[in-house]
């Protein structure tokens, strides 16, 4: 069935499935090419008529995943300008009030995109929530520090997409000032950045597997930018690349990225490139970016969210076990690739010697999941929760993620969650494996949409004292006050 929802740039036309109705592929920002290339988002032009939106839009220009993520992380690329657009899903088409979620996907800011099967919002809005899925420039386009274009353009790209939630949600049964804005990964980065802003256009966050420790020097993100134009033959600038296609880059993006996160060397890249291991990330502009995120909102700012944070137990597993660099790993490549990270010799020594029967890969998975993931979000919740005052408030919580995945040697690996999320699993994965336990996606689910709903997912808040983490791992899933605390007292 065939539904009409109307946008401040024309009207659009839906499907109806068991009593949720989806929008896909509206357009949100103009199509960042031609005269809009590596410039900020402009409005889109209005169009007459009802516009179709039954099937997803472009995806933003990017290489796709390489090796076994292929098939661990399905990524679909769909042709077309028109990238800078959304999806949404909503129970009531003329209801008012809804709560709203607004996911930024992940994908190292270089791939991914709100087409991605497992973010289908359908269930969301089973639920009562409205759900908005977007898509924002990515690896050059989105990121580069291209002198003659504004930095930071995926950025400015996402906040373009909250300003539409905020200007026609209410169309889609949505509150506007019910909106909660979640994301994994460099969707959760981006979530972070975003909360340190104070934009005002979201009530809750929610990042999961991305806190606020990832942000670029300007200088470190010229040296990306010089080097990926040196081997395109290019000027490094936004006219130097602009002269040639988004498919002619992308080839050497790919390569650039994975060199940066094979061995984060700080004297090639850049102590802040190499201690996130991307190439392409958001950058410190002075303007809209002008502090670390972790940093900003330790000093107060995002107060006014509520924030819901947290990690999968075994996040760097991903990137190792599935590939084989675990195997091929020594004690000298850990210290080496650690330190390049900005991991403190004595906290990897201190590892080492906790850890004596972790062979390199183990370890090596163990100390960058703490480094990279378990630690900011520490940072981050810490930081925020010490700015709540006795009342009025919006508070904190936490979680760990740690049902593990029986394939690939993965475990409780990054991304592992998102099916739980979304309530969206599949039968046989190749990321979660024959059968994940559906009880515990009811849980997690429900949880999200509560926080969504009621501004508290279901237990005890987190403050740096007690440190309450709510533990997900398919057995007791209970609250446990700082896990493996003695680790992290390393990193203070």
């Amino acid at each position: 069935m065939e539904a009409v929802g109307y946008t401040r740039h024309g009207r659009v036309r839906g499907t109806t499935r068991d009593g949720v109705t989806a929008f896909l592929g509206i357009p949100y920002a103009a199509p960042p090419f031609g005269p809009n290339r590596f410039q900020a988002p402009r409005p889109p032009e209005p169009w007459d008529g009802v516009r179709p939106a039954t099937a997803y839009g472009p995806t933003a220009p990017k290489p796709g995943y390489a090796g076994p993520f292929r098939k661990l992380l399905p990524d679909p690329e769909i042709p077309g300008e028109e990238c800078l657009n959304l999806n949404v899903w909503t129970p009531e088409m003329g209801g008012a009030g809804l709560p709203v979620m607004v996911w930024i996907h992940g994908g190292a800011f270089v791939n991914g995109s709100g087409a991605v099967p497992t973010y289908d919002g359908h269930n969301f809005a089973r639920d009562g929530v409205v759900c908005v899925t977007i898509n924002y420039r990515l690896g050059v386009e989105g990121f580069a520090n291209l002198p003659g274009a504004p930095l930071n353009r995926g950025l400015l790209d996402q906040i373009a997409a909250l300003e539409w939630v905020r200007d026609n949600i209410a169309g889609f049964g949505g509150d506007p000032d019910r909106v909660t804005v979640f994301g994994e990964s460099a969707g959760a980065m981006s979530v972070t950045t975003l909360l340190s802003l104070d934009l005002g256009l979201f009530r809750r966050a929610i990042t999961q597997s991305g806190a606020g420790n990832i942000a670029q020097d300007p200088d470190d993100a010229l040296l990306v930018a010089k080097e990926l134009a040196a081997r395109l033959g290019v000027e490094p600038t936004a006219a130097g690349f602009a002269a040639l296609d988004p498919a002619a880059i992308l080839p050497v993006q790919a390569a650039v990225s994975g060199e940066v996160s094979a061995l984060p060397d700080p004297g090639r890249w850049g102590a802040t490139t190499a201690a996130g291991g991307m190439a392409l990330t958001p950058i410190l502009d002075g303007e809209l970016l002008a502090r670390r995120p972790e940093d900003a909102v330790a000093a107060g700012a995002g107060r006014d969210v509520a924030l819901l944070t947290g990690y999968t137990a075994e996040e760097f597993r991903l990137f190792l076990m599935p590939t084989g660099v675990a195997a091929a790993l020594t004690p000298d490549l850990v210290g080496a690739a650690t330190a390049g990270m900005g991991v403190p010799p004595a906290v990897a020594a201190a590892y080492r010697d906790r850890y004596p029967e972790l062979g390199a890969g183990e370890l090596m998975a163990t100390i960058v999941t703490d480094s990279l993931f378990r630690m900011p979000a520490h940072r981050t919740a810490a930081g925020h929760a010490a700015n709540a005052e006795p009342a009025g408030v919006p508070g904190t919580w936490m979680y760990e993620f740690g049902w593990r995945s029986p394939n690939h040697d993965l475990g409780a690996c990054h991304a592992l969650e998102l099916g739980f999320v979304f309530d969206n699993l599949e039968p046989d994965s190749e990321l979660a494996g024959p059968n994940p336990p559906q009880d515990l996606a009811d849980e997690v689910h429900h949880a999200w949409v509560r926080f969504a709903a009621d501004g508290d997912p279901g237990w005890e808040p987190f403050d740096p004292r007690a440190r309450a983490v709510r533990v997900f791992d398919g057995e007791a899933n209970g609250t446990v006050r700082d896990p493996r605390g003695a680790d992290r007292a390393l990193w203070d």
